[in-house]
C-alpha cells in the first residue's frame, strides 16, 4: 500500500512517501480502506518533534480519516465490510478505574492513531472496532473525516471542563484554526455569546461567518481592549486559547469573577509569567485539556451527522501533495481542516 511515514523529525522534507506492507486486524481491530485523512496541527508536532517527548518512530502519521471497512478481526460481529466510517481518534485501555468512569482521555494507557501508532496517512489503517463510528449514507466521507479531533477536542475544553452554560461570553483565540472553528459553534449551540481574535480581517470576517458575535483583528487592535469594551467591563466566563505564552497571561486580567481559561496547547511557548494575584481574588480557573472521553466523540458525532455543527473545509489535496498541506498548515494561512484525498475511488 501507498503510505506516508516519519523516520527523523523535521521540515516536509522527512514525510516519505513509498510502498509499506498491507496491515493485519488483531481480533479486536478492524482494517480501513482510508478515503479521506484530515490534517491537524498535533500532525506538524509528530514531523517536527517535540523537546521533551518520544515518538515511536517509523510512525505514519495522520489521527482523523474515514472510509470503508476493509477487513475484520474474528471478534468483531458489529461491523461488515463496506461499512461507511470515520474514526474516533482516541484510543484506551477501556478496563482501569478511569475507562470504567467513562474519562478514556486520562487512562494511562490513552493513545492517538498517528501520534502513538500508525495513523491514517496511508490507504490502509487498523483501529480497534471501538474507535470506529458509522458515517450515514450520503454524508461525505471527507466532512467525516474532518471533525472527530478538534470538535472532540473543543468540546471537552467547553462542555466538560469549563461547564459552558446558555449566555457565558466566550473568547475564542485563532479563530481559524480546527480547534477554534469547532469551539465558536459548540458555544453557539449552548447558546453562548462569542468573540474571536484573529491575525486578519479576512480570518475575523470568516469566523464572524463561523457564528461568532464579535472578532477583532490582534495586528492592527488591543484584543484585551476589545474584549473590556465588549463584556462592558464584566469580564470574559471562559477563553479558549491553544496559543500560550503570547495570550494566557493577559487574558488571566480579562475574566470575569469565576472565569475559566482552557487550554489544549501552546502553539507560541509554554514558559510564560503568571500575575496569580487575580486567581485567587477572583477565583479563577486555569483548566488544561486534552481530547475527551468515548461518549463526548459519540454525542459530536451525531451533532455533525444530524447537521448542527458543520466542518469547515478550507481546501482539499491529493495524498501525493501532503506536503504541501503541511506547509499550508504551518505557514497559518488555513481557515478551517485541509483534507488529504487517499483513494479517490472509496466514496
Amino acid at each position: 500500500m501507498r503510505a506516508v511515514s516519519i523516520s527523523i523529525h523535521g521540515g516536509v522534507e522527512v514525510l516519505q512517501s513509498g510502498e509499506h506492507p498491507i496491515p493485519e486486524p488483531l481480533a479486536d481491530q478492524v482494517r480501513i480502506k482510508v478515503a479521506w485523512s484530515a490534517l491537524n496541527h498535533l500532525d506538524l508536532w509528530v514531523r517536527q518533534g517535540v523537546p521533551g517527548h518520544t515518538f515511536p518512530l517509523p510512525l505514519i502519521p495522520g489521527c482523523d480519516f474515514s472510509g470503508v471497512v476493509d477487513a475484520v478481526g474474528e471478534q468483531v460481529s458489529s461491523w461488515l465490510l463496506g461499512d461507511r466510517v470515520t474514526v474516533a481518534p482516541g484510543f484506551a485501555c477501556y478496563a482501569c478505574e478511569k475507562c470504567k468512569a467513562g474519562k478514556h482521555n486520562l487512562c494511562r494507557d490513552y493513545g492517538i492513531y498517528g501520534e502513538t501508532c500508525d495513523g491514517g496517512n496511508a490507504e490502509y489503517a487498523v483501529v480497534d472496532a471501538k474507535n470506529l463510528l458509522a458515517v450515514p449514507d450520503g454524508f461525505p466521507l471527507d466532512v467525516a473525516a474532518a471533525f472527530p479531533l478538534t470538535y472532540l477536542t473543543a468540546w471537552h475544553m467547553l462542555v466538560s471542563r469549563c461547564s459552558l452554560q446558555e449566555g457565558d461570553k466566550v473568547l475564542v483565540h485563532a479563530a481559524g484554526s480546527g480547534v477554534s472553528v469547532a469551539a465558536v459553534q459548540i458555544a453557539k449551540h449552548w447558546g453562548a455569546d462569542v468573540m474571536v481574535t484573529a491575525g486578519s480581517d479576512a480570518k475575523v470576517n470568516k469566523g464572524l461567518e463561523n457564528g461568532a458575535d464579535f472578532g477583532v483583528n490582534y495586528q492592527t487592535k488591543d484584543w484585551e481592549k476589545e474584549a473590556r469594551s465588549w463584556t462592558k467591563k464584566r469580564g470574559l466566563d471562559i477563553i479558549v486559547d491553544h496559543v500560550g505564552a503570547d495570550t494566557l497571561p493577559k487574558g488571566l486580567r480579562q475574566l470575569a469573577k469565576g472565569g475559566r481559561i482552557v487550554t489544549c496547547g501552546v502553539t507560541s511557548g509554554a514558559e510564560m509569567e503568571l500575575n496569580m494575584a487575580p486567581l485567587f481574588f477572583k477565583s479563577l480557573s486555569v483548566l488544561g485539556s486534552t481530547m475527551g472521553s468515548l461518549q463526548d466523540m459519540h454525542t459530536v458525532a451525531d451533532l455533525v451527522f444530524s447537521g448542527q455543527l458543520t466542518p469547515i473545509i478550507d481546501s482539499r489535496y491529493d495524498f501525493a501533495d501532503i506536503a504541501l498541506a503541511h506547509q499550508r498548515m504551518g505557514e497559518r494561512q488555513a481557515f478551517g481542516k485541509l483534507l488529504l484525498q487517499v483513494n479517490p475511488a472509496v466514496e
